[in-house]
């Protein structure tokens, strides 16, 4: 459905206003706050459209949603991984109830840090919270349960599902966002496409075909490299690849976007972008550009002894290349031996 469908249906709603939603489901809210980070434009966006549901800013009850026409929101912005049944339930519902599903922001897109919980399981998450935890006083370890009775009646919890997943793993996602949070032109580049009908085809992710690489401002070589710092340990940033001073940053790997901010703060990239374009898995794509500098001066292939050296100064590879996208990778969560 193109723009100009969506609104002649939406005419009759409020004059020639799109209908808009926006959901906050396992995340840190920072997505919301981003909506926010438009600034004036916001005007802009209350020009074109009308807020139908958005409970972190307006008093929205389910009862609301549950009560709509089938597809009278026109574009559901949804942010957050999915983790328990609320969350399943209300993406669900929103997508009956939208024409349009956006993915917005790094955990609706790819899972997002949430996403790291993967490599556990429930019964160990829960242990860790509510029985080994030192600051925790539960002698009769008593755990969460959906459901349990109580003088006043039945006291009700959504389910805490035993994984993580990323919207595009429960539902239907015609478009993605990402970025924790997604930049403000980024949120613009949207709201304008979706404005002038000019949206790519469905699937698409909405941002350059670049990496982060081609927004940074430092100078690039061929420096091998021999062993791997972390930001603090460098005693001078140089104005030079932070890859090449031994940080590891996730830039050839990620999608540009988000102007190479972090990089501006040297900082280095830790992906939040999602894939690079064309790539299947973005922590395999990083490993892959880290193991083509790494070598000794004047040496053309590293000892394995040297590389397994190198390896060991990675602290938590998981949260270092898989940060961002830990359910959507090709190996997404602990398996069980």
């Amino acid at each position: 459905m193109n723009i100009e469908e969506i609104e002649a249906e939406s005419s009759t709603n409020s004059g020639n206003k799109l209908q808009l939603a926006f959901y906050w489901a396992a995340s840190c809210g920072g997505c919301e706050i981003a909506v926010l980070d438009i600034n004036e434009k916001i005007l802009d966006v209350v020009a074109l459209a009308d807020i139908l549901f958005w409970p972190v800013a307006m008093d929205f009850k389910y009862k609301d949603v549950e009560a709509m026409e089938d597809n009278l929101i026109d574009v559901c912005f949804f942010n957050g991984s999915i983790r328990t049944s609320e969350q399943k339930h209300l993406a669900e519902l929103l997508r009956k109830k939208s024409k349009i599903m956006v993915a917005f922001g790094s955990c609706a897109t790819t899972g997002g840090i949430p996403g790291l919980a993967n490599l556990a399981n429930r019964e160990e998450i829960f242990n860790v919270s509510y029985i080994d935890n030192p600051s925790t006083a539960n002698p009769k370890r008593t755990l969460p349960k959906t459901e349990v009775e109580v003088e006043e009646g039945t006291l009700i919890l959504p389910e805490f599902y035993d994984e993580v997943r990323s919207l595009n793993q429960v539902i239907d996602v015609d478009y993605y966002l990402p970025g924790c949070p997604p930049h403000p032109d980024l949120i613009m580049t949207a709201v304008g496409a979706i404005a002038e009908g000019n949206l790519p085809g469905k699937g698409s992710v909405i941002g350059p075909l670049k990496s982060v690489c081609d927004e940074c401002r430092f100078e690039k070589s061929e420096k091998k490299i021999k062993s791997i710092k972390r930001i603090y340990e460098l005693e001078t940033i140089e104005e030079k690849c932070l890859l090449e001073q031994g940080v590891i940053c996730l830039g050839p790997a990620t999608r540009g976007s988000c102007q190479a901010q972090c990089l501006d703060a040297n900082m280095p990239c830790t992906g939040c972008g999602g894939p690079a374009p064309n790539s299947i898995d973005q922590g395999a794509s990083m490993m892959s550009a880290l193991a083509s500098i790494l070598g000794l001066e004047g040496e053309e292939e590293m000892p394995d002894e040297e590389v397994e050296k190198l390896i060991e100064q990675i602290v938590d590879p998981v949260g270092t290349f898989y940060k961002y996208g830990l359910p959507t990778a090709i190996i997404n969560r602990r398996k069980e031996q």
